[in-house]
């Protein structure tokens, strides 16, 4: 799993390839934890993930309630139709505003 993290403006944009299971979803959360607490807005580009675990939807979850405490958002880019499928059967979906590019989730943050 690779994880590039960048601040723009008041908005945290984070990319992550690979997959978030658990071997991989502590790392992921020591990375970003500290990163979104910069921003009250993130980014999370998902659109490199093939597969993510339930250990991966808790982290997602954790970035969710640690910006939603601070009245932002947290908009997910590209995820699959697999991942799209798990979240939704999970509930998880509801949480998060999806967009199909991150230009498209940075005019979110814009209007």
């Amino acid at each position: 799993m690779e994880v590039t993290l960048k601040l723009e403006a008041n908005l945290v944009i984070i990319t992550i390839e690979g997959s978030i299971d658990g071997n991989t979803s502590g790392e992921l959360q020591m990375q970003i934890m500290g990163k979104i607490s910069e921003s009250d807005n993130v980014i999370l580009d998902l659109s490199k993930v093939d597969f993510i675990s339930s250990a991966g939807l808790r982290v997602l979850l954790m970035v969710y309630r640690q910006i939603k405490v601070k009245n932002g958002k947290v908009v997910l880019v590209g995820i699959s139709e697999e991942i799209k499928d798990v979240m939704s059967m999970t509930g998880f979906i509801n949480y998060f505003q999806i967009t199909d590019s991150i230009e498209d989730a940075q005019n979110i943050f814009k209007s």
